[in-house]
């Protein structure tokens, strides 16, 4: 029989990749997401998938939706075995200042709705004897200032995902407290914050492979990136320095705006500067070009579109089955790509001619100012297919 898992926050970032890989290791997959059309592009990438990707796009802020995802899996599926709330929510700013909805909306996200949703899936998690996975963060356990509600929701998560892991056990269902570390996604930058900078932030990839690893191990708790959880352990033990620290360096843990982040890492030609807070999505294995938070220069505009730039290479593309809508889906302004890791995506275990289609069309998109090439290998994307 084949098993089910439901991912929440699937149309970006950890959520997506994981709903990929997942599908791609022969799980059927419910990716759960706001955003239609982004979920439409994991769809159409999933083409040729040992799985299936079904989407379901709804707002985990409705109070029917917990509802809704559980008799969508079942309708689909027939089953649940695996839940990944991983869904997020951050409104930066003073809490203090905060407004009752967006107060709201970060505890509802992070803790209401996931609780609602284990309870909604409780009578398959126990005839599975399935998995739940919280998704929480290092801010659970040494907070800042400036996010908000966020941390102080987060710490609710990782007491939220200890009780419950108490209370299911007797059902014989396996409750994992994720810790992922500081990704390369565009959680921060789309709340206008630079985010984690070069060489800590890491690939939603890495993340979401040891997500998927840890649904065998059914451990308790998953520290995605061990080092950063050790650090996070002793900046706990000392919180006086570590406020002071923080407070002083908030670039350390992403927090800083844009334009005092830690600069690129390669030289590189005069460009100009990056937008502030240029929208990126929640996407490779564990490609170290996922791992340099790079600026987007305002430069001209995009050569054609993208019919047009992948006119020469159609017929190739048609004859190994890339769909245009996988490219298309790829073209989110700010990501970071990976020729390995947009392979990966595609094919699975691609072969080489499947890895020079992907890198031709990848260069392609590139010298038609779509993607910026990063200078490591990787490329940041520019602009999004529709313009």
């Amino acid at each position: 029989m084949t098993r089910t898992i439901v991912v929440t926050g699937a149309s970006s970032g950890v959520g997506r990749a994981l709903a990929a890989r997942a599908a791609d290791a022969g799980y059927n997959v419910l990716a759960v997401a706001r955003r239609a059309d982004l979920l439409a592009g994991l769809a159409a990438s999933a083409a040729g998938a040992r799985g299936a990707i079904e989407v379901l796009a709804l707002d985990l802020q409705a109070p029917e939706a917990p509802a809704q995802i559980a008799a969508a899996a079942l309708r689909r599926f027939g089953r649940i075995d695996v839940l990944v709330n991983n869904a997020g929510a951050v409104a930066v700013g003073p809490i203090g200042e905060q407004s009752d909805a967006a107060l709201r909306e970060q505890f509802v996200v992070h803790v209401i709705a996931p609780l609602a949703l284990v309870r909604e899936a409780l009578p398959q998690l126990r005839a599975t004897k399935g998995q739940v996975f919280f998704v929480g963060s290092g801010v659970a356990r040494v907070p800042v200032g400036g996010l908000g509600a966020y941390p102080s929701a987060k710490a609710a998560v990782r007491n939220a995902a200890r009780i419950a892991r108490a209370e299911l056990r007797a059902d014989g269902i396996a409750v994992t407290y994720v810790d992922p570390g500081a990704i390369d996604t565009e959680f921060m930058r789309r709340a206008g914050l630079a985010g984690a900078p070069p060489g800590i932030a890491v690939s939603p990839h890495v993340v979401a492979r040891k997500i998927l690893g840890a649904i065998a191990t059914r451990q308790a708790v998953l520290n995605a990136v061990p080092w950063q959880a050790a650090l996070v352990g002793l900046a706990e033990l000392f919180p006086a320095a570590t406020d002071a620290l923080l407070a002083r360096m908030p670039g350390l843990v992403g927090t800083a705006p844009p334009e005092l982040s830690a600069p690129a890492a390669a030289p590189r030609a005069p460009a100009a500067p990056a937008a502030p807070g240029a929208p990126a999505t929640p996407a490779g294995p564990d490609a170290p070009a996922a791992q340099v938070a790079l600026e987007v220069p305002a430069a001209s505009e995009p050569d054609g579109d993208l019919d047009a730039v992948l006119a020469p290479h159609a017929r190739r593309m048609e004859r190994l089955n890339l769909p245009r809508a996988l490219v298309a889906s790829l073209l989110e302004p700010g990501a970071r790509l990976d020729a390995d890791e947009v392979a990966l995506r595609w094919a699975g275990m691609p072969n080489k001619n499947e890895r020079g289609l992907v890198h031709e069309v990848l260069e392609a998109l590139a010298e038609a100012q779509f993607l910026e090439r990063t200078g490591d290998g990787g490329y940041v994307v520019r602009k999004a297919a529709d313009g």
